[in-house]
């Protein structure tokens, strides 16, 4: 069984195929940074023209290939949540392919192929799990039960923690995509130089804001000198605030469902010091902690592909006449698909 993945949630690009015997066999991505970083975010217009280019650049690749398409038993395609108008993209692009060559779509949820992500490398993750989701667009902590059956625990109220650290970037006048520029920065930092408020740290909820986060740095920028030091000093600070602040809410998680293992997905987990601290503290605490493979951590179409086929195994797909695209498709939705 193969399955052809499709990811156009945002500003990544992404077409893979997962086989059932052979694993990922197909994993291609194009990342949109050049085209955003003058605005120091993603324009969705300019994002979902170009996924529409770069997507048949790829299937003309596909093509070139004796008996690609034919091997093909369905196609799974990111349908929220996102942008409007990229989902769209891949929606339409995945639902006129399947038409073409007589085979069902899976419309997969975006959050729920990042949970899944870390399967692509490990075998030995299995429910029930928490998932910490931290990318560009989200920030959310869920229990997943079970294969489609999962639970919100807490989510941001305002910004997701990669879009702070976008705007961060910005303020410190650093380039688009923040989270790895302000993570080479903060290498330079010197400890306890700065110390940040922590939001929401103390709050029984398992809810997350970084707005006000946003604002005390901007107001500290302001009045500080513009210094590399000030700068990577600053940068630290940052990354050790919102770390805390995921160390605290983590454990109360785990604590209330009496869990063991923790699964880290989404870009914002590529960061290293973030990676290290959840490491050393899940030797600590006996913990069974999955952090997703680096190359899986932004948006991709392989999580997409994996994802699309466990749903279609186990018989959740759509005919391919129906388009269904869902720009606000929680993760825990009852939504049922035939």
């Amino acid at each position: 069984m193969r399955i052809l993945g499709i990811e156009t949630s945002c500003d990544e690009t992404g077409i893979a195929v997962y086989d059932n015997k052979l694993g990922l066999i197909v994993n291609k991505l194009n990342s949109q940074s050049f085209l955003h970083n003058k605005y120091g975010g993603v324009v969705p217009e300019l994002a979902a023209r170009n996924h529409l280019d770069q997507i048949f650049i790829f299937l003309q690749e596909f093509e070139k290939k004796k008996n690609f398409f034919s091997s093909i038993d369905a196609i799974a395609y990111t349908a929220g949540p996102g942008l409007v108008g990229p989902l769209l993209v891949g929606a339409t692009v995945a639902c006129s392919l399947a038409f073409s060559l007589n085979i069902p779509v899976v419309p997969v949820n975006h959050i729920e192929g990042h949970l899944l992500s870390p399967m692509l490398d490990s075998s030995n993750l299995n429910f029930p799990f928490l998932g910490l989701l931290i990318s560009g667009g989200n920030t959310q902590l869920i229990h997943a039960k079970k294969l489609g059956v999962y639970k919100l625990l807490g989510k941001t109220l305002d910004i997701a923690v990669g879009n702070l650290f976008d705007k961060i970037a910005k303020i410190l006048d650093l380039k688009y995509p923040g989270g790895p520029n302000i993570s080479e920065l903060a290498k330079f930092g010197k400890n306890r130089n700065f110390k940040f408020p922590r939001p929401m740290i103390n709050d029984s909820s398992l809810n997350f804001s970084f707005s006000g986060l946003r604002t005390f740095i901007e107001k500290l920028v302001k009045f500080s000198d513009k210094s590399f030091q000030t700068k990577a000093d600053i940068a630290l600070e940052l990354e050790e605030s919102i770390i805390e602040i995921f160390i605290v809410k983590v454990c109360r998680a785990l604590k209330l469902l009496n869990l063991n293992t923790l699964v880290i997905v989404g870009g914002v987990s590529a960061n290293c010091r973030l990676r290290n601290y959840f490491s050393n503290f899940s030797n600590k605490n006996d913990l069974n902690l999955f952090l997703v493979s680096k190359k899986y951590c932004t948006d991709n179409a392989a999580m997409i592909s994996y994802t699309g086929f466990l749903k279609f195994k186990s018989g959740v797909y759509f005919p391919n006449t129906d388009i269904f695209v869902d720009s606000k498709w929680c993760v825990d939705s009852k939504r049922k698909f035939i």
